[in-house]
């Protein structure tokens, strides 16, 4: 082998030093990060201003995602931007107007007689659940996949009634959720305005505040992070929307019960990629459970019909390949969001992750710029390519 030269053997000293200095950086802030952990208290404040001022924002942030291409087309027609605003409002005012009075009254009844016979949906359930253990059916089935256990006979059935009676325990908590809901709602149209009107002043503002070598990676990043927001959120609501209104008319169809309150549930649900169906098909199944097994298997053609149309058809429509991001990661994504912020992480799981890996694959773009680390490797050159390149060169002489 060919001994390094010289400056081969600085630039691999150089490059060790490198390393000693991000190991130094990465040290520093994990002691960073276990000084903050032990003074958690004093971002208590902190945390409550952002936990309230949160759901506002973000609401105020998904209506502006969707409205902001109407103003914008409004203002190419030479209509005063303020003036799209106030048309854009007067219109979902009137839109509201004609909910409230024609379709939220029978929303309602039906969500109150939903909730009302929820009990009674869980028990017979639950009984049914009961009796089928029991039956003669699946002893043979039991037999034949040789569990005998009665103990696991018995833990089944504890967490079969268990899983009932616990499926919508939540209401109360529930019901304070949607009481603050509603009074975001109703603050996050005066944010609205705002971001219509000057929303696109910002990213120029924050630019300003930078250092001016890095504005033009800022503004990049900025620009493919507005893009993946809205793409997601944009396509995430229609197709929502696309699911509701197709179960809605298959409910109909087979004459299932509340099927205005079921569509409502799968298609809020739907926001919650992969794991929102299975939320959504829980109540769907208890109560055509109960109704009646010709019932059930209606129910489930109808789904997997929609699921069909929406995996086929209407998803690669809408959202396309705009989010690269693979199936397993999502699920996981979801899990770990919905662990460490509930509800609220479960629904931004997605679009989070999304804004994140377009931050640290630009933080990894530059850094691969501005160090050597990532060069293809020098050309080794053997002995035996040495000996053939000398045997060229005195035959040549």
């Amino acid at each position: 082998m060919i001994q390094r030269p010289p400056d081969s053997r600085k630039r691999m000293q150089i490059l060790q030093q490198k390393k000693l200095i991000s190991l130094f950086v990465i040290l520093m802030i994990g002691l960073i990060i276990f000084v903050f952990s032990k003074i958690s208290y004093i971002f208590t404040p902190i945390k409550i201003i952002l936990s309230t001022v949160s759901i506002p924002i973000i609401l105020a942030a998904v209506a502006y995602y969707l409205l902001n291409p109407l103003v914008d087309l409004m203002e190419r027609k030479k209509i005063k931007r303020g003036y799209s605003i106030l048309i854009l409002y007067a219109l979902i005012i009137g839109l509201m107007t004609v909910l409230i009075v024609e379709i939220i009254p029978v929303i309602r009844n039906q969500v109150l007689e939903f909730v009302e016979n929820l009990p009674k949906y869980s028990e017979e359930a639950q009984r049914l659940f009961e009796n089928w253990i029991g039956s003669d059916l699946f002893s043979q089935i039991q037999q034949s996949l040789g569990f005998n256990d009665p103990n696991f006979m018995n833990d089944i059935s504890s967490k079969a009634a268990s899983f009932f009676n616990n499926t919508f325990k939540g209401i109360g908590t529930v019901v304070g959720a949607v009481t603050e809901f509603v009074l975001a709602f109703i603050i996050a149209p005066f944010i609205l305005v705002y971001l219509l009107k000057d929303g696109k002043k910002l990213p120029p503002y924050f630019l300003k505040l930078l250092p001016t070598k890095i504005r033009p990676r800022t503004s990049k990043v900025l620009g493919e992070i507005s893009h993946q927001i809205s793409s997601f959120i944009r396509g995430q609501i229609i197709v929502s929307f696309c699911i509701g209104v197709l179960l809605y008319f298959g409910y109909l169809i087979i004459g299932l019960d509340y099927p205005v309150v079921l569509a409502i549930i799968a298609a809020c649900t739907s926001m919650v990629p992969y794991l929102g169906p299975t939320i959504a098909i829980t109540p769907a199944i208890i109560i055509a459970l109960v109704t009646s097994p010709i019932m059930l298997l209606k129910m489930v053609v109808v789904w997997t019909i929609v699921q069909l149309i929406e995996g086929k058809f209407i998803s690669p429509q809408i959202m396309g390949k705009t989010l690269k991001i693979h199936p397993i990661t999502i699920i996981f994504v979801i899990i770990v969001s919905g662990k460490l912020f509930g509800v609220l992480g479960i629904i931004l799981a997605v679009p989070g992750y999304a804004v994140l890996k377009v931050i640290v694959m630009n933080v990894f773009q530059g850094f691969k710029n501005r160090t050597d680390w990532y060069e293809p490797l020098p050309e080794v050159i053997t002995q035996e390519e040495i000996t053939v390149n000398e045997a060229v060169i005195k035959k040549d002489n």
